[in-house]
């Protein structure tokens, strides 16, 4: 299973945004890089049985812009397990989920996409910036070991 995950764009300050924290949306410069990245995303020739997102709108807005440039909106689906305290537990429930799935994009946060990630590549630092892609292939889904193939930092996606 080929693993994608996609940490939210640019958001608005958290220190200055006055609403609730899981309503914080994505700044124009934010929707514009993931625009960029998203047709990286298509040049690419990447492909996902589904696409699933975070709960919170700025993890939302990063999911729609991808699966719109892709044209799959049609696989796009909130997942609540996404949002603040995902781990390799949450990860795991999803994936029994969706058995039949050979790639899913998940889209959410820090710090629990890193966390989760170098928990599947056993060991080691890894940062997931606003708006990295990173690509894990898990031979056997339901073992949570896998391989990590690539991490695409924002400057180089957006590109």
């Amino acid at each position: 299973m080929k693993l994608y995950f996609l940490r939210h764009g640019l958001a608005g300050d958290p220190t200055t945004w006055e609403g609730a924290d899981e309503d914080r949306p994505l700044t124009s410069k934010g929707r514009k890089r993931l625009a960029d990245s998203a047709k990286t995303m298509k040049k690419l020739g990447l492909e996902f049985d589904w696409i699933l997102t975070s709960p919170l709108k700025r993890a939302y807005q990063t999911a729609k812009i991808v699966a719109e440039e892709l044209d799959l909106g049609n696989i796009l689906r909130e997942e609540p397990r996404l949002g603040p305290g995902f781990d390799a537990d949450k990860l795991l429930a999803i994936l029994q989920e969706y058995p039949g799935a050979q790639s899913l994009l998940l889209v959410g946060h820090e710090p629990g996409f890193s966390v989760t990630a170098s928990h599947l590549t056993g060991g080691g630092r890894l940062v997931c910036k606003k708006g990295s892609l990173l690509r894990i292939d898990l031979e056997e889904p339901l073992t949570l070991q896998g391989e990590l193939v690539w991490l695409i930092p924002p400057a180089v996606l957006a590109d």
